[in-house]
């Protein structure tokens, strides 16, 4: 039988669990802003009764509800977690000692969101003020007037039941009117739960045992399942070394202009992917030769077998589909990565290559004072022509094909600032490159020239297999 000094250090260690997992709470709450209380509101409708959620005004609130609910306890914020990975708060999943990659594993055995809430909650994502106004302005006669947000007209329609799980045909009809370009979700959507029905779900009623009986999986179990799954969806990132960068940075030329403000690219460049952990390699002013040196170096470079993966910078002059070396040759991109595919570089073999040009892909135009062109003549090609047709590589292009990329004097270049800024950023948050590339997309594409007349718009390539996350770098990044 326990001593009453048994209970009482009982009784002191789970008050002291409880403060913690409150303090755990409150530190989310205070990064949370307005509209991610609101997403996190909606995303919970079902699982707290309306008239509560109606009182909810605050993310404590909602935690206080979702506690008393047992939907969170000091032993399980999976479902918190959940939360936070739908509205891709993911850096605040450290709080409750997940990571994003973890949240991903466990979903299919452990999520409660459905897939009707989830679908909603994307579709409100992709739909801008534009938009909303449209599809209010068509369904006047079935919401009433004052919305203003994606999430509160889904709210109203699921109220008076013009949707639910199991009818989704007026999305339908307003999408395919104002946003066809999220029927994909739709269709996605009614595709996977014909699946469902088809193939009944696992049951789940063991996924929570009463207090005291042991897991169906023990701590080693879980470690394993979670080392296979993620070795699966994502690349190796824990070898000896990250790997080579190369930046290839070309300013002075003997036939084409100079290029002032590469050198700032080309320093942020280092700084970023040596704080990644990659041993990093700036050439200046390179010419034909010296490339085709570089290129058979890095090609047999004995350092590759113990590396995760490989980063090719390239800053010069070009037109689509190629790029220009300091003495005013053309060398096809293709070329450029043909050697490290697995049969020309076994090293890198299975193992992400990365490679960055910023240079312009279409016909050099008149610009303002401070802003030039990296472009000379135009071909337009396919984007996918460039890129091996075997796996695991990347490429990322400053603008679209036939179009110019721009660079500052004195800053640098438009697409290589929004990479380098994004990359510190968003790595310690954990989001994989192609989600980056994808918010540097649209960082470059809102930026303008002095003038207001001139606008860019990067575009990715890729044969990539798996999620590519790096390891979230333990020291502090400064950049220049």
């Amino acid at each position: 039988m326990a001593t009453s000094q048994d209970q009482s250090l009982d009784s002191s260690s789970d008050e002291t669990c409880q403060l913690r997992f409150r303090e755990k709470l409150l530190a989310i709450d205070l990064e949370l802003k307005v509209q991610d209380v609101e997403s996190l509101k909606f995303l919970c409708r079902g699982f707290i009764p309306q008239n509560k959620m109606d009182k909810c005004s605050s993310a404590l609130q909602l935690f206080d509800y979702l506690t008393t609910g047992e939907m969170i306890s000091v032993k399980d914020t999976f479902f918190l977690a959940e939360l936070l990975y739908t509205i891709k708060q993911n850096y605040l999943l450290r709080h409750l000692d997940y990571t994003k990659q973890q949240v991903e594993c466990f979903l299919p055995i452990r999520g409660k969101l459905s897939p009707f809430r989830k679908l909603l909650f994307e579709l409100s994502e992709g739909i801008d003020e534009e938009n909303l106004k449209a599809i209010i302005f068509l369904l006047a006669d079935k919401i009433p007037k004052g919305l203003t947000s994606s999430l509160s007209l889904f709210a109203d329609l699921e109220k008076n039941t013009e949707i639910d799980e199991d009818n989704v045909i007026l999305l339908e009809k307003v999408f395919k009117k104002v946003a066809p370009f999220l029927l994909r979700k739709i269709e996605n959507y009614k595709r996977e739960k014909a699946a469902q029905e088809v193939t009944p779900p696992v049951d789940k009623e063991t996924e929570s045992l009463p207090q005291g009986q042991e897991e169906i999986f023990t701590p080693s179990d879980i470690k394993r399942f979670h080392g296979a799954l993620t070795e699966t969806i994502m690349y190796r990132m824990d070898r000896k070394h990250r790997g080579h960068c190369i930046i290839i940075n070309n300013h002075s030329f003997t036939s084409l202009k100079d290029r002032p403000g590469t050198h700032r690219d080309a320093e942020c460049l280092k700084l970023v992917f040596e704080w990644l952990g990659f041993t990093a390699h700036k050439y200046d002013d390179v010419t034909k030769g010296v490339m085709d040196k570089i290129l058979q170096e890095y090609k047999s470079h004995p350092g590759h077998a113990d590396g995760d993966c490989f980063v090719f910078c390239i800053l010069t002059h070009g037109e689509f589909g190629a790029v220009y070396s300091s003495d005013g040759v053309l060398i096809p991109i293709r070329s450029i990565m043909y050697h490290f595919t697995a049969q020309q570089c076994p090293g890198l073999a299975h193992k992400p290559k990365l490679f960055f040009i910023q240079a312009c892909q279409g016909s050099e135009v008149q610009t303002s004072v401070l802003t030039e062109a990296d472009a000379q003549n135009s071909k337009h090609l396919s984007l996918m022509d460039s890129v091996p047709t075997e796996a695991d590589f990347l490429l990322g292009l400053a603008t679209v094909p036939g179009y110019m990329s721009f660079r500052h004097i004195r800053d640098g270049s438009w697409y290589i600032q929004s990479l380098c800024s994004h990359l510190k950023k968003l790595v310690p948050r954990q989001e994989d490159i192609l989600s980056i590339l994808t918010a540097v997309n649209n960082d470059v594409s809102q930026q303008v020239n002095s003038d207001g007349t001139l606008r860019q718009m990067p575009q990715p390539a890729f044969t990539l297999r798996r999620k590519l996350v790096f390891p979230v770098p333990q020291n502090e990044l400064l950049l220049l």
